[in-house]
């Protein structure tokens, strides 16, 4: 059975900086594994995804330059290095993975995603 469990979240100032993980249980098979996040009264959208094949990596514009995705195959786990925090970097941050490493190219849409984990909640406050 695959399961995503995310783990990392919390309360941050403005400015400061979190490492959020998924550890991915279950894959028999290369996939694509992304952070996705849902702020209050905002519909979800992708953050960054990546191929457990090759590390390809996509980011969304609005976070490229602060936000790092990186994987350890050998863990099954992909982080979520999250720089420079602002407030409206505020919501409940979700991973999710798909069968198709090749969904990285396509920006991960999120309709496709196959599994999704349980989220961890990010409040970037002073």
């Amino acid at each position: 059975e695959v399961q995503l469990q995310a783990s990392g979240g919390g309360l941050v100032q403005p400015g400061g900086y979190l490492r959020l993980s998924c550890a991915a249980s279950g894959f028999t098979f290369d996939y694509a594994i992304g952070w996705f996040r849902q702020a209050p009264g905002k519909e979800r959208e992708v953050l960054s995804c990546i191929s457990t094949i090759d590390g390809f990596a996509y980011y969304t514009d609005s976070i490229k330059g602060r936000f790092t995705i990186s994987i350890d195959n050998a863990k099954k786990t992909v982080y979520l290095l999250m720089n420079n925090l602002k407030p409206e970097d505020t919501a409940v941050y979700y991973c999710a993975a798909d069968r198709a490493p090749r969904v990285v190219v396509y920006g991960c849409p999120i309709s496709g995603m196959d599994y999704w984990g349980k989220g961890t909640l990010v409040t970037v406050s002073s």
